[in-house]
């Protein structure tokens, strides 16, 4: 029993690992930069983080069901340039705007769903053909030219202060809760890992597994327009080049903070401790003047090592369950002989 206990603490609670992980970072460099554990630079790599886990939490719905959504990079950029374009070329209101960005990445998570729900085309394929399609619109808007002068109070949304704390935290912070609301304490969060356990048991269980799936990608895609919409106002412009490589950046953030690519594990904590350690991480190399080229070895590195102990981590638990199912057996046996 108590073998059976300590390897279930090692595979039950993954944002352990994730906080040890976390703490050495800090660590090493709080030693190797004097600049890194002032408070100007921590509250500046929160707000570099806030675009990246504001991706990573929509990413985490869609990575629990089992899927994967490779258009966010694409929905930051196009969202952007139309949140932009409708402030500076129509005169709509900042809210309006922002309104109108969100609602498009709703529409993008919408089509994504609808594509891999209902009509059963691999996700992968048609979140990449969404990449794409965004991608090519953009440049096809803007003719690959920034849109700017945006006003002052568009860009208090990526860099202004609420108190002493950024604007993008604050943000962050309230997706985060109801996030982590929808996904711990609804019947809608207990089917989204249910599917992710085991789709085909759900359909027998009752569980409308196309409109849950649907759901993901839409509340992906919402993540992705609040998170475009922030990154918009901390540049002061919608890029067409913009976002490249977000979506790789929110899926190693998931991954790190403890969920499977196979699905039905994850947690909102450890996708958002994930992108403290990919911020924390970037932060800390560069403050110690290390090539980007290199962080971006380093990057990959850690995304593997984390995937890796998950794949341990796993073994260990279908091991766990093995024994508790041979056990019953044998129980059962002993039972039935008598």
């Amino acid at each position: 029993m108590k073998k059976n206990n300590s390897l279930k603490s090692l595979t039950g609670y993954r944002e352990l690992g994730v906080i040890a992980a976390l703490a050495i970072l800090v660590v090493v460099f709080s030693f190797s930069s004097e600049i890194f554990f002032t408070g100007n630079n921590l509250l500046n790599i929160t707000r570099q983080i806030s675009v990246n886990a504001l991706i990573a939490i929509g990413m985490t719905f869609v990575i629990i069901t089992g899927g994967i959504d490779l258009s966010v990079g694409s929905v930051i950029s196009f969202v952007g340039i139309i949140t932009a374009s409708m402030m500076k070329d129509y005169n709509i209101s900042v809210l309006g705007a922002v309104v109108i960005g969100i609602l498009i990445g709703a529409v993008t998570g919408l089509i994504n769903g609808v594509f891999v729900s209902f009509l059963n085309m691999p996700a992968f394929i048609t979140t990449m053909g969404t990449m794409t399609i965004l991608r090519g619109l953009g440049f096809i808007y803007t003719q690959g030219y920034p849109i700017y002068d945006l006003g002052k109070e568009f860009k208090l949304i990526g860099q202004g202060y609420i108190w002493i704390f950024p604007t993008p935290a604050i943000i962050l912070l309230i997706v985060a809760v109801v996030a982590y609301f929808l996904l711990r304490k609804t019947v809608f969060g207990r089917h989204i890992y249910a599917i992710g356990g085991n789709p085909e048991a759900s359909k027998f269980a009752g569980i409308k597994v196309r409109m849950v799936n649907v759901s993901v990608y839409v509340i992906s895609g919402i993540t992705a327009g609040i998170a475009a919409v922030v990154q918009a106002s901390r540049i002061g412009s919608g890029l067409p080049t913009i976002g490249s490589g977000f979506e790789l950046d929110a899926i190693a953030a998931v991954v790190i903070g403890g969920a499977a690519m196979t699905g039905g594990s994850g947690t909102i904590l450890g996708t958002i401790l994930g992108s403290i350690i990919l911020g924390v991480l970037s932060n800390g190399l560069s403050l110690l003047d290390v090539d980007s080229y290199v962080m971006q070895v380093i990057s990959g590195l850690v995304v593997i090592l984390a995937v890796l102990i998950d794949q341990i981590r796993s073994r260990m638990s279908s091991r766990v369950e093995i024994k508790k199912t041979k056990a019953q057996l044998a129980v059962g046996e002993k039972e039935t002989g008598r």
